[in-house]
């Protein structure tokens, strides 16, 4: 599954370079056995944001994309979607949803929702089905589920990293939301790829189905 990963954000026309951060030497091995670049970290990181971040402060760029390793499926051109925004110097942090489209999404924890402002930044994220329509009649508001990309600002990662966890971001385990309570807007772009990522063995069996028919045709 790294593999695929790594070759996919590889193939992105905006990434100048890929590094796996992890603190599992088997993983670290794998990585290297195939070619790529990685970093052992610290084994004490409560979230992938902060193992990121001790990566980031060892590099000289401006913008990190932060690639989950169980997204086997994503299309690098998604990786761009993200990095775009970035041409306006305020934006600090961005991300990517897509519209749902089956019900079954709702209610599934696996399965990120996003609520979005006028100007397409985020308003909150959550496990549970949002917003909440208290009057179906009045018709369903556009509904979304959140993409499992995030770029930003090399200062803002670091920034963001050094905050202590906040109560939203323990109680959803969503630590996108330690952003948000401390007031760093996170610009979210509708991406037009669609990804899977890989959170229960039934996600593993609907990949790897979808892995040989791609690679059948």
């Amino acid at each position: 599954m790294i593999e695929h990963v790594y070759r996919r954000a590889e193939a992105s026309a905006v990434v100048s370079r890929v590094i796996v951060a992890t603190d599992d030497l088997r993983i670290a091995t794998t990585v290297s056995d195939f070619g790529g670049h990685v970093r052992l970290t610290r084994p004490d990181h409560q979230t992938g944001t902060d193992r990121l971040a001790e990566v980031a402060s060892t590099l000289d760029c401006d913008v990190i994309v932060n690639v989950q390793g169980d997204e086997p499926l994503l299309d690098s051109r998604a990786i761009g979607e993200a990095v775009t925004p970035f041409a306006d110097p305020a934006i600090l942090m961005t991300t990517l949803y897509r519209r749902i489209a089956q019900i079954s999404e709702l209610t599934d924890p696996n399965v990120v929702k996003i609520v979005l402002d006028r100007a397409g930044f985020a308003l909150y994220f959550s496990r549970a089905p949002i917003p909440y329509a208290r009057d179906p009649r009045g018709g369903w508001p556009p509904m979304y589920r959140h993409v499992g990309l995030y770029a930003y600002r090399r200062s803002a990662l670091l920034v963001i990293a050094a905050l202590e966890p906040t109560p939203l971001e323990r109680a959803e385990a969503l630590e996108q939301l330690r952003a948000l309570e401390h007031g760093i807007r996170i610009r979210a772009v509708e991406t037009a790829y669609d990804s899977i990522g890989v959170d229960t063995p039934e996600d593993l069996e609907q990949v790897r189905r979808l892995l040989a028919a791609s690679a059948s045709s």
